[in-house]
């Protein structure tokens, strides 16, 4: 079974002002429900998640990979590929990604929800 590291923006790190009706505790849920369903599906998932900052973040990851990889696939999610504010995060991610883990596959959710079907397209 491949290994998947689940990396996403701490809701703390989130600027929710351009994001009328979500916080900070009802996208922690939503997170929560998502990683639930991905446990309940039997998926072998690690959670990731990160800080804005790119060099918090990266050692967030680094840390991650040593501690608990090999990982055959990442998800990467949108909050960190949306906003045109999160590209360097973006970057540094998927290059500290391919750099420890030749190989690795990338996948792309939309929302908490979509998770799951992210990450069957490529398991």
């Amino acid at each position: 079974m491949t290994k998947i590291l689940t990396i996403g923006l701490h809701p703390s790190a989130i600027d929710f002002s351009g994001h009328p009706g979500l916080d900070e505790a009802t996208l922690a849920a939503r997170i929560e429900q998502g990683e639930a369903a991905l446990h309940a599906a039997g998926l072998d998932t690690v959670s990731c998640l990160i800080a804005a900052d790119p060099v918090v973040a990266e050692e967030a990851v680094r840390e991650r990979l040593s501690a608990e990889g090999p990982f055959g696939l990442a998800m990467i999610g949108a909050g960190v590929r949306v906003l045109p504010e999160h590209t360097v995060l973006f970057e540094r991610l998927i290059n500290v990604l391919v750099a420890a883990q030749p190989g690795i596959r990338f996948c792309f959710n939309t929302s908490p929800e979509t998770t799951i079907d992210a990450i069957r397209r490529w398991t």
